[in-house]
């Protein structure tokens, strides 16, 4: 099953990250994580003393200094700013988490990102899971997936996410945090988090990953997505 292009979109902490990885090995493809991609952009606005809310033209102005590319390494994606791998502890900070939104809703950040990110296509079959896959940056792809989960559950598996949340979090507080992205990510002017009309949409409170990626992989082999 080669050339084939799966888009996995779905709200934060519905679990599309492990689900798109879990799919990308069973279907011989690549997985391509659009999150990181923006959580890169904000470690270097952050990095450059920028506030991504306050100062989106500065952030917009530092993407001619960035290079960002997924690229094979042993086989794998991996992605690399200006030439180096993209450490995933530096991404993954709480501070990165609660600013990503904001960059995210930067037309010209969004703009710059499509393109790197459809370049992936050329690697072959490709797993590509964010927010507005299937409905702005691979509105063609051959397969389309919206996965979701209730916000208390996502809740749950951001607390148990390490480094994610800031110490002394709590279910509750994580539930808000979740709550203010669904509201940002949804509401936005340019590409706002919702479903393809033609998704196969799939609620994940009672599935474990397997199960999710499970039913996504006889979607496509059966054509039915």
């Amino acid at each position: 099953m080669a050339g084939i292009q799966i888009a996995i979109d779905g709200p934060a902490a519905s679990g599309k990250s492990t689900v798109a990885r879990l799919v990308a090995a069973r279907l011989g493809g690549f997985y391509i994580n659009t999150g990181d991609m923006y959580r890169t952009v904000t470690r270097a606005a952050l990095d450059a003393g920028l506030d991504p809310d306050a100062q989106p033209d500065a952030v917009v102005a530092l993407l001619g200094n960035l290079e960002l590319r997924y690229r094979l390494v042993d086989g794998v994606p991996v992605l690399h700013l200006n030439d180096q791998p993209v450490p995933q502890e530096g991404i993954r900070a709480p501070e990165v988490a609660s600013q990503v939104s904001f960059v995210a809703r930067i037309p010209g950040v969004r703009d710059w990102l499509r393109e790197r990110q459809r370049e992936t296509r050329a690697l072959g079959t490709i797993v590509m899971e964010g927010r507005d896959i299937g409905t702005v940056i691979l509105p063609d792809a051959s397969h389309k997936f919206f996965v979701t989960a209730s916000p208390m559950e996502r809740a749950r598996r951001r607390l148990a996410q390490a480094g994610e949340v800031t110490d002394g979090a709590t279910l509750a507080s994580v539930a808000a945090e979740i709550a203010e992205r669904d509201r940002i990510d949804s509401t936005r002017a340019v590409a706002p988090l919702r479903p393809a009309e033609d998704a196969v949409h799939i609620n994940t409170d009672d599935l474990t990953p397997d199960q999710v990626a499970d039913r996504i992989v006889a979607c496509v082999q059966e054509g039915k997505a």
